[in-house]
């Protein structure tokens, strides 16, 4: 049953994360706004100009939720237990024999909640977005030509990479593929100067429409139209099953973007690049709801240990912990991309650090 202290540690738990939501989230943009305003300025009018700072911030926010998400979780439990001891309501509920984790419950249950919305921020919002997150702050439509940094590879072993795109026309400059042996015959090697990527399942569709292809023509020896198919001089359609417009034009980072699940198909995926760091990211995508939780219980501990001390100092000593815990994290994350560090090892060893000294931290609370 939910007592009246319980409500009003929940409302003063709410009310402050929002506070903290917006004031970090204000700070945030206003810095990153004014330190990049020139790349914001390439527009004809003030209003032209103002909606593109408005969208592209509107798209950006899910992200920078995603990066202060258990900070401001914990400084909203933080804030609303300081605040119930500096106004003395906890003194009277521990003399009526009220113990202090369960005056504390509450803002408990409160952080977990928040910590499912940051999860379903990460599974379900930033990969619906994740193509307007990678759009420039001076090329809001997609029209600026975008170097190509990685290259792709068909189930079938078919080899695709190339110079330049440009995301509004879907197109490739300086497109290159590799066909196999065993597939081709003998290895060729196609060279287009533009190839546009056609999306769905029907006939010439599907795959990159290639146009200006070196060689212009093939010998007719070479006839497997569901590989490639020979158009006309010069234009060929290579059909493909995974190497689509974006997964060629990927960033490096490419797979924070995305959700959990579509993360572990990918390692799935033999020809996968950087399976440490990925291995790592899908191991730490579980553990953190769990820490994140346990940097709430470890926070509070520190708080309610001398219920005497500064809440100041409390403050303080609380904001160096979660400096030291995020920096923890941060060391492990680096050992399990550079794979001196198993990645399952690389992810769960904070939470085996942290965990028992959580537990320890939050038992030694006087009651």
């Amino acid at each position: 049953m939910i007592k009246l202290m319980d409500r009003q540690l929940i409302t003063g738990y709410f009310k402050s994360y929002f506070v903290c939501l917006l004031s970090l989230l204000s700070l945030w943009v206003v810095v990153d706004l004014f330190t990049n305003l020139e790349e914001f300025t390439n527009h004809k009018t003030f209003v032209a100009m103002f909606e593109h700072v408005g969208a592209y911030y509107g798209f950006r926010i899910t992200k920078i939720f995603d990066q202060l998400c258990e900070p401001i979780v914990l400084m909203a439990a933080m804030f609303t237990i300081a605040w119930l001891q500096r106004c003395n309501e906890q003194f009277p509920l521990l003399s009526a024999g009220v113990s202090t984790q369960r005056i504390v419950l509450p803002v408990m249950l409160c952080a977990t909640f928040m910590l499912s919305l940051t999860v379903i921020n990460q599974e379900l919002v930033i990969p619906r977005v994740a193509d307007q997150l990678n759009l420039d702050k001076d090329d809001p439509g997609g029209e600026k030509a975008l170097r190509i940094q990685g290259q792709c590879y068909e189930p079938n072993g078919i080899h695709i990479i190339g110079k330049s795109a440009n995301r509004k026309k879907q197109t490739v400059a300086e497109f290159e593929c590799t066909i196999p042996k065993e597939l081709a015959g003998v290895m060729l090697v196609l060279t287009a100067q533009e190839a546009v990527y056609v999306p769905g399942t029907g006939r010439g569709q599907g795959g990159w429409l290639m146009t200006n292809t070196k060689p212009a023509m093939l010998d007719s020896a070479f006839g497997d139209a569901s590989v490639l198919e020979w158009i006309d001089s010069g234009r060929y359609f290579l059909n493909t099953r995974s190497v689509d417009f974006q997964s060629l034009t990927r960033i490096p980072n490419w797979y924070q973007q995305i959700s959990t699940w579509q993360l572990y198909k990918e390692l799935d995926k033999p020809e996968s690049g950087r399976q440490a760091s990925m291995a790592v990211l899908f191991h730490m995508r579980l553990t953190r709801p769990l820490l994140g939780l346990l940097l709430v219980v470890m926070g509070l501990s520190v708080i309610l240990r001398d219920q005497n001390r500064n809440v100041i100092l409390s403050s303080g000593m609380c904001l160096v912990l979660c400096a030291l815990f995020f920096a923890t994290l941060y060391a492990c994350k680096i050992l399990g991309d550079s794979e001196v560090l198993p990645p399952a090892l690389a992810a769960w060893a904070p939470v085996l650090g942290f965990g028992p000294l959580s537990l320890v931290l939050f038992d030694a609370v006087h009651t």
